[in-house]
């Protein structure tokens, strides 16, 4: 299994992990450190060794921050983990503070309110981060002080850094060649009066040379820094253990790898205006620099905007994944009525179901499937401690995807187990419209997923409804399954732009009682003048085709055009999944894609 069920933290740990951190911030006269959910790369995924976060709190959630001062502890989540911070930590000693609703320098300044000195890791904070934070607290009495990292200094069996085989990816997948891209890229720091430029996602240097690793979990890149110089030159800055003759045949010889121990003598050395990242690249990265020239990662905005063999790639993938899912859903069908199953078995039914393609290499992320109460938990772990069975009235949420290596899946079903609850049905037939407003949606370009994000809320908004996430995340080909700059939220300005692709995914949760959650991914189609229309107009392409459980649909609260959509889709799913799937599986496929 890629997927394992043990509970990682407990929050009896909280308390004494916390003591030994206090009394080494009393020893460097320090009134507070903070432990950010983050690694020297700023990605959602982290290696063993770096969760520091999970292993001082207990919380193991993909985002968040702890501020331990000498006499409070504040764990900053978003609305995904309202629920799940609880659970994790002992709350007599760490606080949960609702982020963005309560920001950092406020609740630093009421809890120092005679100012003092709280000290944080170069190398795991962005620039603009810190920028703002010191901004926030000028007036507060209060310094941020720089050190080495103090949870490693009491973090006694703390893992040693992982060493994953560096792979390449394919022509055949990549479309396009590391020289390409490299020489493509060179021309932008040109233009900018670059010499350099400092590269610090993993998933950026990936998608530059074309390779892939095995690092982190769900995530397939290596752990490594890069300098792309403007005569489009590669310094690699990695472990060379992970690397082979096959790989440095195919990086050629304008790719120079490199230990990690001169990733930080190289920028010292780097003379001239060197572009780096402010929002992702550690304070440490600008700090080594002679020249910073604040600017946006060259990699990120070209990985986003996929080619058409990154985009044939993810439709396969999603269709090899659909038939899988397909299969995964005939079984609990039949399986779910008699009452045996739980949480965990249903995980393992459906990664097994996806191994049989005989092309998974890992899965996007620890699957969630919640069932009852627990599908209210968004972002919920099962482990053996909270494996819940399956109930005749239950509403069981599961959000899983996989890795192939011609794409990244990540789609959300939401099966009525019985009779379901009151309201659920209701519930999801605005979540149903919800998602096909975005599934529909034309937009000139220029527009950015804020503009969008309420077509997904607007039928739960006049029902006094709503959900604590964004609408959308962008996906990589191969990479990570959250993947920026793209979002359909409320908070981005990115304007979307032809080949992202984004998941499309409104939920809604009633806590105690049931989660709700239908998503599919979507790709954004090039600009065209609809029929009759004047102006050219982007659209999406729903690339995720599998069938949306029927039995939670209430037909009278939904639109003509919206019962032609989703009567269109099924048949779709049902004409490019019908002749993968066993024999056992179709008439179940059939039934379930039948006409609303």
């Amino acid at each position: 299994m890629f997927q394992d069920f043990t509970t990682p933290t407990s929050p009896e740990t909280g308390a004494p992990r916390l003591a030994a951190l206090r009394a080494l911030l009393r020893a460097e006269n320090l009134d507070g450190f903070l432990v950010p959910r983050a690694d020297a790369h700023m990605g959602e995924n982290v290696a063993p060794c770096d969760e520091r976060l999970a292993w001082l709190t207990g919380f193991t959630g993909s985002a968040g921050m702890c501020a331990a001062l000498l006499d409070t502890a504040g764990v900053f989540i978003d609305g995904r983990y309202t629920l799940q911070v609880r659970d994790q930590v002992d709350l007599s000693v760490y606080t949960p503070v609702p982020v963005p609703q309560v920001k950092l320098a406020d609740w630093l300044a009421e809890s120092l309110p005679d100012g003092g000195r709280v000290a944080y890791d170069p190398w795991l904070h962005g620039f603009d981060e810190i920028d703002k934070l010191e901004k926030a607290l000028a007036d507060k009495g209060i310094a941020l002080v720089k050190t080495r990292n103090l949870v490693d200094e009491i973090w006694h069996d703390r893992p040693t850094p992982p060493e994953g085989r560096i792979v390449v990816q394919d022509m055949a997948y990549a479309g396009e060649t590391p020289d390409s891209k490299r020489t493509r890229l060179a021309k932008t720091l040109q233009a900018a009066g670059q010499v350099a430029f400092v590269l610090t996602l993993p998933d950026s240097i990936a998608w530059l040379l074309n390779i892939r690793g095995s690092d982190i979990a769900n995530t397939p890149v290596p752990l490594c820094f890069a300098i792309l110089h403007a005569d489009a030159r590669v310094d690699l800055f990695v472990n060379p253990a992970k690397c082979d003759d096959t790989l440095r045949a195919h990086l050629g010889d304008r790719v120079s790898i490199r230990p990690e121990s001169e990733f930080a003598p190289a920028l010292q050395a780097l003379s001239g205006k060197t572009g780096v990242d402010r929002a992702s690249a550690p304070v440490a990265v600008s700090d080594l620099l002679q020249t910073p020239d604040w600017s946006d990662d060259p990699c990120i905005l070209p990985k986003a905007c996929k080619n058409a063999a990154e985009i044939a790639g993810s439709r396969a993938a999603h269709i090899r994944d659909g038939a899988a899912m397909v299969e995964f859903l005939c079984w609990l069908d039949s399986e779910a009525p008699k009452g045996t199953l739980t949480e965990i078995a249903v995980v393992k039914q459906l990664e097994s179901f996806r191994r049989a393609t005989n092309a998974l290499c890992d899965i996007s992320f620890d699957t969630i499937s919640g069932a009852g109460p627990n599908g209210a938990i968004v972002h919920y772990r099962v482990t053996e401690d909270t494996d819940r069975s399956l109930r005749a009235d239950d509403i069981l949420l599961v959000d899983s995807g996989g890795q192939y290596v011609d794409g990244t899946t990540d789609i959300t079903r939401t099966v009525c187990i019985g009779a379901g609850l009151p309201g659920a049905a209701e519930a999801n037939t605005r979540v149903l419209k919800g998602m096909i407003a975005i599934s529909r949606a034309r937009f000139p370009a220029g527009i950015s997923g804020h503009d969008l994000d309420a077509f997904a809320r607007m039928a739960l908004w006049q029902a006094g409804q709503d959900y604590d996430h964004g609408t959308g995340h962008g996906v990589g080909a191969y990479l990570g399954v959250h993947e920026g700059p793209q979002r359909i939220s409320r908070v981005s300005d990115v304007a979307l732009q032809t080949g992202m692709i984004l998941s499309n995914e409104p939920g809604y949760y009633r806590e105690g009682a049931f989660g709700i959650r239908i998503e599919n991914l979507v790709v954004v189609t090039e600009p065209e003048i609809p029929a009759g229309g004047e102006r050219p107009m982007h659209g999406f392409e729903t690339l995720t085709f599998v069938p949306i459980d029927k039995r939670l649909i209430v037909r009278d609260m939904l639109s003509p055009d919206e019962i032609v959509w989703l009567d269109s889709y099924h048949a779709d799913v049902l004409d490019k999944l019908h002749p993968l799937v066993s024999d056992a599986a179709k008439p179940w496929l059939e039934a379930a894609c039948a006409p609303l």
